[in-house]
């Protein structure tokens, strides 16, 4: 029976080969932390290689991402469908080995982690998850959610400033599931840390409410080993494992040093840590005795059949909640959904009620909510605001984890990780919300639900200078557009309460990405529709209001300035000219549409166009071309009454319509 130190040595030895021959890549973590790896992969972590998915699998999260050979590796030695090709075609196009581990792309990568400390970031989603699905669905002598969550994290992550925004929270909740072992290597790409980072991390957690594991040697199994034997044992509190390890163990002239951080050994040098490892074998060459011990198929296999075994048993005594975990953990939405949701559009149509966007948002989370208990809501600090909260809301808490919402504090940024993981974990739809002015502090997590395909609802309000009196600092000008930016983000904003329902019901049926619904601090009037404009919304963009015969200007418009645009559009008509309106609610669907529908609800025919949105114009230049205009704001507001404002910038029915007229004159 091979030793745990060279089971080990197997991940050092395929980590410092793939780097090599990719001629680019990150060894110095995989060849720190392969002993940690080793002990829990080999003795702990409940997994299935021929079922990445199965439900109560435990969670395993690569925070410091570059290291991502040290996954690669322990995914092929455990006989998960990642073969010595794919290891070999490290970091090449289309392989299933790209420089940080992607999900959708690798079995058994559980999230892509990119930017340091989103990883971690995810994990507490994860752990969020479990506890609050065991509290939903366990039952007295069923427990058939019952998972840890592992994370594995760097000095890196830990200089991020989101991880102190995930971690802080996981603490308050008592996350005891949750397991973060430390590589305390001492260096990061530019050197030794302390010229920069000098935190105590172990009194930084306690502080956060963390059990702490101090001082572990990272290269002895026994010392990791009893480490977990305390994580595990302490369940009302998450667990840093604080590891002392050496960057690049095993390499002569490199370990402990910056310079196998984040580039290759060199051919002379792994020559030199094969023999400093015994490690006599060829490159990616693992040993049959060596392949054997790793194999986790058959325990995995067994794993799982007794979980199944008891998940049976717990569907005899609990049907209903077996087939609605079932359903939920499939990410379908209940039967009766299409019909209930229906019913709440039509009843918003009939409604016709003026109200904000973000009332109109409220009472579609409300009107849906009954009927989607995976609807895991929160806020970061602006419930009272962001109007996130619904009369079927309960907080969950370290004393109680049964409920539907989270209070995430002032931590955007952490709010989008966490809601990445808990969407990752499965089970629930998260959404979330903050001020359209922080979706910046939010971005990158917000970026990575585009690029993982999560459905995670973002809801951000006060979306213009609408919001008055708080100033340019709060004001987005910027914000709607640059989000449109972001590959596979349907960015929503709408004019009215029925498109508000609409986005949020497709918002909610989209399985393939997120959502951001853009929302309005103030009042907005409910504009007139049939049937078919009422489908329209779901298409993105459709005519609101028409004219007989081919119209000669269009005039496009989303959010609070629909409104003012059918003002407008009234007044030109009057004047005799054939104008039609067009509501842009959702920019992304509208170009998703085929050419036929784009074509019959924006002529090309017709040159002169007008847009208008209280943000930045760029845009919109798309769609109006270079005959038309674009009534918006290409600098920083200021701090009065929304209503002044919106008159001080030109955001009046009289200036939409003059622009019109310069266009068409």
């Amino acid at each position: 029976m091979p030793s745990r130190r060279e089971l080990a040595n197997a991940i050092r030895a395929l980590s410092m080969d793939a780097v090599q021959k990719a001629n680019s890549g990150h060894p110095g973590a995989p060849m720190g932390m392969a002993d940690i790896a080793e002990v829990l992969w080999n003795d702990y972590l409940k997994h299935n290689p021929a079922n990445p998915g199965w439900l109560d699998r435990d969670r395993f999260v690569m925070s410091n991402g570059h290291g991502s050979m040290l996954v690669y590796s322990l995914l092929h030695l455990t006989g998960y469908d990642l073969p010595m090709s794919e290891l070999q075609q490290f970091r090449q196009l289309h392989s299933k080995t790209p420089g940080h581990p992607e999900y959708g792309y690798t079995a058994g990568v559980e999230t892509t982690t990119g930017p340091l400390g989103q990883g971690v970031s995810n994990a507490v989603g994860m752990a969020l998850a479990e506890r609050a699905l065991a509290a939903q669905f366990n039952r007295d002598g069923h427990e058939i959610v019952d998972h840890h969550t592992y994370v594995f994290l760097g000095d890196g992550c830990l200089m991020e400033g989101i991880s102190h925004e995930a971690c802080a929270l996981a603490g308050t909740l008592g996350l005891g599931k949750l397991v973060a072992f430390y590589d305390d290597n001492g260096i990061s790409i530019d050197g030794e840390v302390e010229g920069w980072f000098t935190d105590d991390t172990p009194k930084r957690f306690e502080a956060y409410g963390w059990h702490v594991v101090r001082d572990v040697d990272g290269h002895s199994a026994d010392a990791v080993k009893a480490a977990i034997e305390q994580a595990r044992a302490e369940t009302g509190k998450p667990t840093l494992i604080c590891c002392k390890t050496v960057i690049g163990f095993g390499s002569p002239n490199k370990q402990g040093k910056e310079e196998c951080h984040g580039a290759p050994l060199g051919a002379d040098e792994i020559e030199l840590a094969r023999k400093e490892l015994g490690w006599q074998h060829a490159p990616f060459e693992i040993p049959a005795d060596i392949q054997s011990a790793w194999d986790a198929r058959e325990r995995g296999a067994q794993a799982e059949a007794g979980w199944t075994e008891r998940f049976e048993a717990y569907r005899a005594a609990h049907p209903e909640l077996a087939a609605e975990f079932e359903r939920r953990m499939r990410g379908e939405l209940p039967a009766d959904w299409a019909d209930s949701a229906a019913a709440f559009v039509q009843q918003t149509v009939e409604k016709a009620e003026k109200v904000a966007s973000r009332k109109a948002s409220q009472n579609a989370i409300a009107g849906y909510a009954p009927a989607l208990p995976e609807l895991l809501g929160g806020s970061a600090d602006l419930a009272g605001s962001n109007l996130t909260l619904h009369p079927g809301s309960k907080g969950i808490s370290r004393e109680d984890s049964a409920g539907n919402y989270v209070f995430y504090g002032v931590r955007e940024f952490g709010m989008a990780a966490i809601m990445n993981g808990i969407a990752l974990h499965g089970g629930f739809i998260p959404y979330g919300g903050t001020f359209l002015i922080f979706s910046d502090y939010a971005r990158n997590g917000i970026r990575m639900s585009a690029l993982m395909k999560q459905r995670v609802l973002y809801v951000l309000t006060h979306d213009s200078i609408g919001l008055g009196e708080d100033g340019p600092t709060h004001q987005p000008i910027e914000q709607t557009p640059s989000l449109r930016l972001i590959p596979n983000l349907n960015v929503w904003r709408p004019c009215d309460a029925v498109e508000t329902a609409v986005a949020w019901k497709a918002g909610i049926e989209r399985t393939d990405g997120p959502s951001a619904f853009i929302l309005s601090r103030q009042g907005l009037a409910p504009q007139q529709r049939d049937g078919e404009q009422v489908a329209g919304i779901t298409r993105g963009g459709y005519v609101l209001r028409d004219c007989e015969g081919t119209p000669e200007l269009i005039l496009i418009a989303t959010g609070s300035e629909v409104a003012l645009a059918a003002a407008a559009a009234e007044t030109l008509a009057g004047e005799g000219r054939r104008v039609r309106l067009v509501s842009m609610p959702c920019v992304e669907l509208f170009e998703q549409q085929d050419p036929a529908y784009r074509e019959a609800v924006l002529p090309t025919a017709v040159r002169a166009r007008v847009a208008v949105e209280a943000g930045a114009t760029p845009g919109w230049y798309k769609f109006v071309g270079l005959d038309g205009a674009v009534v918006g704001l290409d600098r920083f507001g200021e701090s009065a009454p929304g209503g002044a404002l919106m008159e001080y910038f030109g955001f009046t029915a009289d200036n939409v319509a003059q622009v019109a007229r310069d266009v068409l004159n």
